[in-house]
């Protein structure tokens, strides 16, 4: 008797449930074959890069980490400071430079490399500068890796994911952004907190930009497997509108506050981006929001932007979007988020 392995059909001659829950992405490369050396590169040493660099080392996900900075000095220094921790850590080579030739042959390119604001700058000023940054990054990353997927994380993250795909001409697949991937994981705990649970044990997900008009989609939240909100309304047990929506403005206040306490951002990122990174080069298949082309997903249209939703994620990056059931309300906010994001596109000429 042959042993068939697992399928998505239910049953002999079942129904195949694989483009029911998933919505497949168009125009995307065949998979990968999976190499035994594993090579990630980080771009950009300052705080947040390095807590991915540091994260992704302890949690033994890559067998090479590629540095690259402008900064000689300090890329030297965060360097030989991993280095000389050798004793301590899963076997992993570390190089560094201020050449992109050092990312060749990277199975992930992780961009957190942005400027900074200065003081009284318009956001479009700030955002035109990065894409001016960007046109002397991707390009020669991709060069050096063009097999590789580009993970997003400078900010603005949605539009300067949009940017990485107009300049590296790889395909929609690999190509995504962090999102509102840590946005999540916020929101999880503060759920997490409210009901006295573990954090792992609540599916919620924040979507749209990375941003002030982000979609807290609490029609789908589930604690154990158990729906909240029908769970509510079926036990007669009254909430208020605001309560819920005071969460979310925590979720969308939660990096300012901590920038206000410590200056900046950098745990937090550094562990959601390393657990896209195992996600990725592991093929754990698991679902995360981040910033995708959303064009053609959930109502959203009129052009190419980028946002964050539920997708699936691989060894060949975004294999789908998850059709996650949203309110009409849920879902119009979700397209103002797109269009938000639109006009911030349309202003950058590419």
């Amino acid at each position: 008797m042959s042993n068939n392995g697992s399928s998505s059909r239910l049953g002999p001659g079942g129904l195949d449930l694989t483009n029911t829950f998933f919505k497949p992405i168009q125009n995307s490369d065949p998979p990968i074959p999976s190499n035994r050396c594993t090579k990630v590169s980080v771009i950009g040493v300052g705080n947040v890069g390095m807590a991915i660099a540091q994260t992704i080392l302890t949690q033994d996900i890559a067998d090479e980490i590629a540095l690259v900075d402008a900064k000689p000095d300090k890329l030297r220094g965060e360097m030989l400071d991993l280095q000389h921790a050798a004793a301590f850590l899963p076997r992993t080579r570390i190089t560094a430079s201020v050449d992109y030739e050092v990312t060749a042959g990277s199975d992930l390119c992780i961009v957190t490399a942005g400027a900074r604001q200065n003081p009284g700058e318009s956001r479009l000023n700030l955002l035109q500068r990065n894409v001016a940054l960007f046109r002397h990054i991707i390009p020669p990353l991709a060069k050096s890796s063009p097999d590789a997927i580009l993970l997003i994380v400078s900010n603005p993250v949605d539009v300067l994911t949009y940017v990485a795909w107009k300049l590296s001409g790889f395909p929609v697949n690999r190509v995504l952004g962090s999102g509102t991937n840590l946005d999540s994981s916020r929101f999880r705990f503060l759920i997490a907190d409210h009901l006295d649970v573990n954090a792992q044990d609540v599916q919620a997900f924040i979507v749209g930009e990375h941003g002030d008009s982000s979609v807290a989609l609490w029609s789908s939240i589930s604690v154990g497997g158990i729906p909240v909100l029908s769970f509510l309304e079926k036990q007669q047990i009254a909430y208020e509108k605001q309560t819920l929506e005071d969460i979310h403005q925590t979720v969308v206040g939660s990096a300012y506050e901590v920038i206000g306490l410590k200056g900046y951002t950098s745990w937090a990122i550094g562990y959601s981006v390393a657990n896209l990174a195992y996600t990725i080069l592991r093929d754990q298949r698991k679902i995360h929001p981040v910033t995708v082309l959303a064009r053609g997903f959930y109502g959203v249209d009129g052009g190419d932007v980028f946002l964050s939703l539920p997708a699936l994620l691989g060894r060949n990056g975004v294999v789908a979007v998850t059709n996650v059931h949203m309110t009409d309300e849920e879902s119009e906010k979700l397209q103002k988020s797109a269009k938000t994001i639109l006009e911030m596109q349309s202003q950058l000429g590419l």
